[in-house]
């Protein structure tokens, strides 16, 4: 699977959001090693904390299935159209390198361009146990 396709259904999981706070709505697509796509979308709680992001919507939903190793993920977001790039918050930057190499892909897109960067790139000095 390509990036492009990768972002489609980044976008297309974007729009099951349940964003009623914030209205920034998020959509991402995890690619597995063995090629299934997990979609995520983030979903807010009025407490805030139990506020999920959509990259951990889709690791959790991936690992619930039994998946263990990944390859890409596509991060599209924002508040009424996809205009700027949104890349993974620091939570879901630490949740991804749990189960991710540091060449791990993350896709970015504006509504125009993708971007990619590595995981190690974005968390260059992450916590392991």
């Amino acid at each position: 699977m390509d990036k492009k396709e990768l972002v489609t259904l980044a976008t297309e999981a974007r729009e099951n959001s349940y964003s009623p706070y914030s209205g920034f709505k998020v959509g991402a697509a995890l690619l597995t090693k063995s090629g299934k796509v997990y979609k995520g979308c983030n979903i807010e709680n009025g407490a805030f904390s139990p506020t999920n992001c959509a990259e951990r919507t889709a690791v959790f939903s991936a690992i619930s299935d039994g998946e263990r190793e990944f390859t890409a993920i596509a991060v599209v977001g924002g508040k009424d159209e996809i205009n700027s790039y949104c890349p993974p918050c620091g939570v879901c930057r630490q949740v991804l390198c749990e189960f991710c190499d540091k060449d791990f892909e993350i896709y970015l897109y504006d509504g125009e361009n993708i971007k990619t960067y590595t995981l190690g790139q974005l968390l260059p000095e992450s916590f392991k146990l």
